[in-house]
């Protein structure tokens, strides 16, 4: 399985096993799965149970179905960290080739390069032969999409490529511990490292992320050297162990950023 080299913003490269082609398939397929299904219950309550019809039913329409699809990998992956629910279940993220989660604007690139989806999105509103003709043009297309990803380096599509990002496997369940932000409840809490506070969001985010692949890999060499290299930045001593240590950095910075 071919693998991507990610540099962290500690200089230290970690690699990232590309996401496999038929795990982005079946992500896509799922995604495809959930919005037809969200589009047809939507549509269901709007013309069968609320009975509109007309200009009216149509701008309803827009407003309730196409433009939730329309926004659909957009939010999710600014909100999840780079899965849609589809790469949620196969276990795939979009990840930034600069270290961590992509930026908004990476983001917004990458959904741009959807262009090609939207007509879809918006055929389903009127009637007739209209959506088969766009889904034949999307099935063009996405061949067309299909055969980037296979002759890019990192199984890239246009949209990666101008956001520089690329979809890599991940198997780490994620929760609220696995995010920049956790939240610290111990009244009498005592902060061991206030040099934390020269780090960003974007710091600490790469460090989490570190952590949690050590942990799922049993494999805490990366860990060990984001660890040195942060005690020499930001001048620390410390004899905790390479987990504890990282993970008090992470609870610090919290602890301290919600105080300011």
């Amino acid at each position: 399985m071919s693998n991507v080299q990610i540099s962290t913003p500690f200089n230290i490269s970690l690699d990232f096993e590309i996401a496999p082609f038929f795990k982005r398939l079946v992500a896509t397929l799922l995604d495809l799965t959930l919005m037809v299904v969200y589009a047809s219950l939507m549509r269901f309550v709007l013309y069968d149970v609320l009975l509109l019809s007309g200009e009216k039913a149509t701008g309803i329409d827009i407003l309730a179905v196409s433009i939730p699809l329309l926004l659909y990998h957009l939010v999710f992956e600014i909100l999840f960290h780079g899965q849609s629910l589809g790469k949620m279940a196969m276990g795939i993220r979009v990840m930034s080739l600069d270290g961590g989660d992509p930026a908004i604007s990476q983001y917004l690139l990458r959904w741009f390069f959807r262009v090609w989806e939207w007509p879809l999105v918006f055929a389903f509103v009127l009637p007739g032969l209209l959506i088969l003709y766009q889904i034949i043009i999307v099935c063009v297309f996405g061949i067309v999409v299909v055969i980037i990803v296979a002759v890019t380096k990192n199984n890239q599509r246009l949209g990666d490529l101008a956001a520089n990002t690329a979809i890599v496997s991940t198997r780490i369940n994620r929760s609220i511990h696995d995010t920049v932000f956790m939240e610290i409840n111990q009244k009498d809490y005592k902060v061991l490292f206030p040099q934390v506070l020269k780090l960003s969001d974007r710091d600490i985010n790469t460090i989490k992320t570190v952590l949690n692949d050590s942990y799922k890999r049993g494999n805490f060499e990366t860990a060990h050297r984001i660890a040195g290299r942060i005690k020499s930045v930001l001048k620390i001593e410390s004899d905790l162990e390479v987990d504890a240590f990282l993970e008090r950095m992470i609870a610090d910075y919290n602890y301290l950023a919600t105080k300011e």
